[in-house]
């Protein structure tokens, strides 16, 4: 549980600024998407190498 202390003299805004970044950084959103709909193993391979064949084609020959 994220816990936030709101300083004196402190406005609600910051600390839920506050409290927002520090949700953020526990990537905890991000790991309740990714486990909302199942994905084969072979499907996250198949994209892993897609995306690094793209990268490869972009950024790959740079040797100018």
């Amino acid at each position: 549980m994220l816990h936030v202390q709101v300083k004196e003299n402190e406005s609600i805004d910051k600390a839920l600024k506050r409290f927002k970044k520090k949700f953020e950084k526990t990537k905890v959103l991000k790991e309740l998407r990714r486990r909302q709909a199942f994905e084969k193993g072979s499907v996250s391979r198949r994209f892993e190498i897609l995306r690094a064949s793209y990268k490869q084609k972009t950024y790959g020959h740079i040797d100018d």
